[in-house]
Order: C-alpha cells, then structure tokens, then sequence
C-alpha cells in the first residue's frame, strides 16, 4: 500500500470516528479524495441517518473549493453503497467525478443490501484496491473493521455490540473511597465521557443506581447535537426501580428500558435499534455478563499511584473492537 494511500486511510478513519455515536442505525464512513500526486484535497464523513455520505461529503468539499477537476483517488473505509435509500448511491456519485482510482477498507457487511459498489464500479472502468486483512494492509483493514464492528454485529444478528468499562482501584477494588464516586484519574473520566458520546445505550444495575445515583450521561465533553435519545437499560430481578431516580434520568434525555431477565438484553436493545451500549455498573452485574458472556470487549481502567490510569482492553474475537479508535486505548 503506497505511503499516501495509507495516510489517506487514516485520515479517513480519523474523520469517521469523529462522528461515531451519531450515525446509527448507520455505520460511520469515512473517505479521503486525493489528486494525482497523492495530496489529500478533501475528507469527509457521515454525520448522520439521512444525510449525505462520506463520499458525497468529500466530493462536495472538492467542488466547492475548486478542486474537483484535480480529483484522482478516492480512499473509504467501507465499500461505497450502491442502493438508493435516504440518499442516492455513493458508486454512482463517484462515477460522476473524475475519480477512477478507488480504495477500499472494509466490503459492505450487510447481508441485507444486495450487489456492492467494489463491482459496479469496476465494471465503469474504475481501479478498485480492496484492503487485505494480512501483510502490510492487515493493521489498516484491521481498523477500518474496528470503525464498523458494532454495525458489522448489528446487521448479523441484530444484537448490540457490548462494550464493558471496568474501574479498579490499585488493589483491583470498584469500591471507591469514602465520599468519592470514582478513583480514576481526570483523563480517564474524560475518555468515559467519551465512550458514552460514541454508543448508544448505556446499561447499568439497581445496585449501581442505588450506591451512586450515576447521571450517565455525557457532560465532561460535546455531545453531538440533535442526536436520537440514547437509552440507559437497568438491569433489575426484582423490577423494581426508584421513581425518582427514572424521572431524572428522562429529564437528561434517556429513554429508559427496564430489564429483569439479562438474557433478553442483547434482544431488547436490538430492538431498540441500538449498534453499539456500554456496561457501566458494580461486580455482581459485571460477573453475569462476563459468565453469560454478553460482551464483545472489556475495558479495566486501573488507578495508578501517581494519578496516571492504566488501560487493558480484552476482546473476545481475533483484535477488532471500536475502543481502538480512541488514541490512548490503540495499543492497549
């Protein structure tokens, strides 16, 4: 893979995850076009359901800055779409441009969209690369698949990716000190705040609710505006939870699902339209998740002595997990 084509790559996937946590039932794209020389003339992403794609974005971007005619390449990291939904077919927007090198991270996963734009594409006269997941392209096709892997599950079994966040003091306690709700350092509660601004539920337990009266929800960073309601999911076996605490929770935007069977949860939420929820709750919730295994990877934040965390990340399936978008949990 030429140095220009995988700095394109990057900068592609940068731009793609800027936007995760807005786009769903959507997968957040990516693409870079770039002229002859391999100058990056524009990137652009999807910012949500119903808006232009990230082809359509970067081409957009090009014309207006008068810089179509010198568009040569054009790099995504999933296949361009080539269906019309809420907007046209991306294949069909690239062919309409100068652009007849194409590169591609990720083929379109979805089994419920028939015929890819790799071939129509081809078939146009395009040069159409599609990354390997082996040799000196398997570090980029393994992050382009990252970027995609809760919309990849999605799709396939209409289930939720589940990501578990998992803080531990020193000596590996969730318990924090007397009148603290955390241990965790300030950079830490930042990347929290993040992960929730990425999903969209987040699932917690009465136990958590009770000890703690979490708020949640994303303060500590911009929230995307105008995004749809996440849902916060309490897990309870008796069903019951406080009043009070549920009328807050909807007060900052939650739509709240009750959930007294954990089992079902993977369901409810699919249900939902939810790609992508987030575990954050006590022991006893994390080790039923952990022994049903309901997750899909785990993050333990451990408190350092000297107010540095440090990150482990677990992933249950070869290395793709979205957590490696965030540039602190990359090689984690």
């Amino acid at each position: 893979m030429p140095p220009a084509i995988a700095r394109a790559f990057r900068a592609a996937v940068d731009e793609a995850a800027r936007h995760v946590g807005a786009t769903a039932p959507n997968p957040p794209v990516g693409c870079a076009i770039l002229d002859g020389e391999g100058t990056i003339l524009a990137t652009g992403g999807h910012h949500r359901a119903g808006t232009p794609h990230a082809e359509v974005q970067a081409i957009n971007q090009c014309r207006e800055r008068g810089l179509l005619a010198r568009a040569h390449t054009a790099v995504v990291t999933l296949e361009p779409c080539n269906h019309t939904g809420r907007t046209g077919p991306c294949s069909l927007a690239l062919l309409a441009t100068p652009i007849r090198t194409v590169w591609i991270g990720v083929r379109d996963p979805n089994p419920h969209v028939e015929g890819g734009g790799a071939d129509t594409l081809r078939q146009r006269g395009c040069d159409v690369h599609v990354l390997q997941p082996a040799g000196q392209q398997a570090a980029m096709q393994a992050l382009c698949r990252s970027l995609l892997a809760p919309f990849t599950h999605f799709t396939r079994t209409g289930q939720p990716w589940i990501t578990v966040k998992q803080a531990l003091d020193v000596n590996s306690a969730m318990v924090p000190p007397a009148g603290r709700t955390t241990f965790t350092s300030g950079a830490s509660l930042d990347l929290a705040h993040r992960l929730r601004r990425a999903t969209d539920a987040v699932i917690t337990a009465t136990g958590t609710i009770n000890a703690d009266r979490p708020g949640l929800d994303v303060r500590r960073v911009p929230d995307h505006p105008d995004r749809a309601s996440r849902i916060l999911a309490i897990c309870t076996r008796a069903g019951e939870v406080d009043e009070a605490y549920l009328t807050a929770a909807r007060n900052r935007g939650f739509t709240v699902k009750v959930c007294t069977d954990i089992a079902a949860l993977p369901d409810i939420l699919g249900q939902a339209g939810v790609t992508w929820a987030m575990v954050e709750a006590g022991p006893k919730l994390l080790a039923e998740i952990e022994a049903r295994g309901l997750w899909h990877d785990w993050l333990t934040i451990t408190a350092g002595p000297n107010g540095t965390d440090h990150y482990a990340v677990r992933v249950r399936e070869d290395d793709v997990t979205p957590l490696r978008l965030f540039p602190e949990l990359a090689a984690a």
